[in-house]
């Protein structure tokens, strides 16, 4: 590689990262701003594009894990302060405005743009590229909830029983699409050595995939916003299989150890709450 320095490759990689997440952003501000797709979907391209371009930069990160998982995302903390400062009108910028809100309302920005921003940054640090909880999380993020939306609007004519704002077709895409994307960047992540892939991998893939559709299916995800309830389904699902399969020791980036216990941990107060509630 082209230095052994972890902290400048990692640095380099960053930039990158940057470089590549701001060139797709930008291409779908001028798309928006052109008016040459319906501003909906352009907002749920940037949503399903913008995540999975950045997650594709990892392997470019040195396997010192040290500087990597706070170095990666600092493009989307940069991304977090931008949408803030539109957001509160301090800043003006139609571009981004027209690309990631529905209604064309700044506003906008500081809920589903922002909490996918936020959860986006904190998967990245705390399970970085080596967990499968990473994969579930981003996957079912960007690629499952994006595509949800657009299938829903086109075939969603049959809506579901308990939520008339979702329907079957959007939420079995969503399934799919985050079931499809996982098992993708399992196989990408395991050509560089960060993942064992394997059909007990792709099985739980299966179930938290499956989970995130209901979760994002609910009305409490119509109230809140799916960009919130999503990933916290997808970390809760994804912490409890894993642990399950025995997959404790690169379930997130921080000490082997200490990880093991709070997931053990969780695990166990999980169960303790449905023991009461029996």
């Amino acid at each position: 590689m082209w230095t052994d320095n972890p902290l400048v490759r990692d640095a380099g990689a960053a930039l990158l990262t940057g470089v590549a997440a701001a060139v797709v952003l930008r291409f779908w501000e001028v798309v928006a701003n052109r008016a040459l797709l319906d501003q909906k979907l352009c907002r749920k391209l940037v949503h399903i594009s913008v995540g999975l371009v950045y997650f594709l930069m990892w392997p470019l990160f040195s396997s010192d894990d040290v500087y990597a998982p706070f170095l990666a995302p600092l493009i989307v903390v940069i991304n977090i302060i931008k949408v803030i400062v539109i957001g509160l009108g301090l800043v003006k910028d139609e571009g981004v405005v027209n690309s990631m809100t529905r209604h064309g309302d700044r506003r906008e920005l500081l809920k589903g743009p922002l909490y996918y921003a936020c959860a986006i940054t904190l998967t990245t640090i705390v399970f970085w590229r080596t967990s499968p909880i990473s994969i579930a999380v981003i996957c079912n993020l960007c690629a499952g909830d994006g595509v949800a939306d657009i299938v829903g609007r086109r075939l969603g004519h049959v809506k579901l029983p308990h939520n008339p704002e979702k329907s079957y077709a959007g939420s079995a895409a969503m399934f799919l699409a985050g079931f499809i994307a996982s098992v993708l960047y399992m196989c990408y992540f395991n050509i560089f050595g960060f993942i064992e892939k394997s059909w007990t991998m792709v099985g739980a893939f299966v179930i938290i995939s499956l989970v995130a559709a209901i979760v994002e299916s609910l009305p409490i995800s119509t109230r809140l916003d799916d960009n919130l309830t999503v990933p916290l389904a997808s970390v809760l699902v994804g912490a409890l299989l894993f642990y399950f399969l025995g997959a404790t020791t690169n379930l997130c980036c921080m000490s082997r150890e200490g990880c093991s216990g709070s997931i053990s941990t969780m695990v166990q107060m999980v169960l303790a709450v449905g023991s009461s509630g029996n």
